[in-house]
């Protein structure tokens, strides 16, 4: 007799009961139907959900909420209207602490399906947040559009391509909502015309607003489909008379059909190219296209976590593998002999080697080019870091530079995450030399389902 296929497959409409069990990496809930996946954006761990599927994949379900029965006690009222619509944030509907335990939660489920780590013997620390988890994004990237003569800038929707006008974003440092306010009035007073994605016409696309949170200096980045610029004198003139606080004016040329934000071509219109801002006892000059963590406030209390992980005596030679305008690296150099960086960005690395100079650091060497490609050289030439230090994009290590650091095998490797499924998986790829000595989850972006962690790593047989 033939088996047959007993699972019953979730029809696209079909409605059904749910309990979630946890919350999904993107911070939607998740249930099993008959033992199959379903995701549910808006639902919490411990609800009782009635939902509609609205997609069927061959793994599993994605559904909606039609209405809920069992309520999570962690359920809040999202304080920002927008917040439906938008989707630049995923947890704003579960209260604050709760979110840092989910946060740790989503680490461990990571580490279950990645890794074949007993995780029961870990220390998997809980999640350091913030004691004001508003207001706290230094930058802010809005589209600009027009309906009905009336001038929008906001994010695009979730799942749509409708512009969201966004007067006030409630994760947004004030001073970079209040000036993105002001542009937008003066861009509309000045009948500025706005690109329209569609035809392809109109000039200002996005208005980018940034502010150093300690020094309170703000630049405004106006990105353009062309170098012409209408009304320029005046429109620089109302910035700099209503924003007072504004110490650079730039304007970046993107003339493509694509997505990316900046494009090749940046010029100054006004002040300075950059603007000041300060991480404890480091000063860093922020020019419109630097990368520069979001969150300063919490981005110390990471970078203090690193420092405790490394425990630096003054004799180590230290490591900073995707060390961008040095950040990191100058945060440990007070306490080690040596830190080399390096990064692919060339211009990064020009600003990492001003940034040790300001500092009066000499004991820096910064180069351009893949960790990968440039560590074992210096290994060859008998430089071997003590500690290595690695700060990934999402997609977590380069293979070549997993093989590496287990070929030269460093004593201590302290691994900065913002994706705890890349994380997880190196993390098993390096337990053939690395035992895990703890885990420490950090909020850098409270109200997203993003989670940043810490992975103290130490070489098997050695004490620290």
């Amino acid at each position: 007799m033939m088996k047959t296929d007993q699972s019953i497959k979730i029809q696209p409409k079909q409605t059904f009961p749910l309990t979630i069990k946890r919350l999904g990496i993107n911070g939607e809930g998740v249930g099993y139907y008959k033992k199959q996946v379903v995701f549910v954006p808006g639902a919490l761990p411990g609800e009782e959900v009635v939902v509609e599927a609205t997609n069927i994949h061959p793994k599993f379900a994605e559904a909606k909420i039609k209405r809920i029965r069992v309520k999570s006690p962690h359920r809040v009222q999202p304080p920002c209207p927008f917040y439906e619509q938008c989707g630049g944030c995923q947890l704003q509907h579960l209260a604050y602490n709760q979110q840092l335990k989910e946060k740790r939660d989503i680490v461990i489920q990571a580490l279950e399906r990645h890794t074949k780590l007993k995780l029961e013997t870990l220390e998997i620390r809980r999640t350091i947040g913030m004691e004001n988890p508003w207001g706290y994004r230094n930058k802010s990237s809005f589209q600009v559009g027009e309906k009905d003569g009336k001038l929008l800038a906001g994010l695009y929707g979730l799942n749509s391509h409708q512009l969201i006008n966004i007067d006030n974003c409630a994760v947004q440092h004030v001073q970079t909502n209040e000036a993105t306010a002001t542009v937008k009035q003066i861009l509309q007073e000045l009948h500025i015309p706005i690109y329209d994605e569609k035809t392809r016409k109109g000039i200002v696309r996005t208005i980018v607003t940034r502010v150093g949170v300690e020094t309170g200096e703000l630049q405004v980045v106006l990105i353009t489909s062309q170098k012409q610029l209408p009304k320029q004198e005046v429109l620089i003139q109302e910035i700099q008379k209503r924003l007072p606080a504004v110490k650079s004016i730039v304007q970046n040329i993107n003339g493509q059909k694509t997505s990316l934000i900046f494009g090749d071509v940046t010029v100054k219109l006004a002040g300075e190219e950059f603007i000041q801002e300060t991480l404890g006892d480091l000063q860093f000059e922020l020019s419109a296209r630097t990368f520069f963590q979001l969150n300063p406030t919490q981005t110390i209390k990471l970078y203090n976590e690193v420092k405790k992980a490394a425990a630096l005596t003054g004799s180590e030679k230290v490591l900073d593998a995707y060390c961008g305008v040095g950040t990191i690296g100058l945060w440990l150099a007070d306490k080690a002999a040596e830190v080399r960086g390096m990064d692919i960005i060339p211009e990064s690395i020009e600003d990492a080697k001003k940034n040790a100079k300001r500092h009066g650091f000499t004991n820096t060497k910064y180069v351009p080019g893949k960790a990968e490609e440039v560590l074992p050289k210096w290994v060859k030439k008998g430089w071997k870091p003590d500690v290595v230090v690695v700060d990934p994009p999402r997609t977590g290590l380069d293979r070549q530079l997993l093989q590496t650091i287990l070929q030269v095998q460093p004593k201590k490797l302290i691994y900065v995450s913002c994706n705890p499924s890349t994380l997880a998986k190196d993390i098993q790829t390096l337990s053939s030399k690395y035992e895990v000595k703890f885990i420490q989850p950090v909020d850098m972006f409270p109200h997203t389902s993003h989670v940043e962690v810490i992975v103290k790593l130490v070489l098997k047989g050695t004490a620290s």
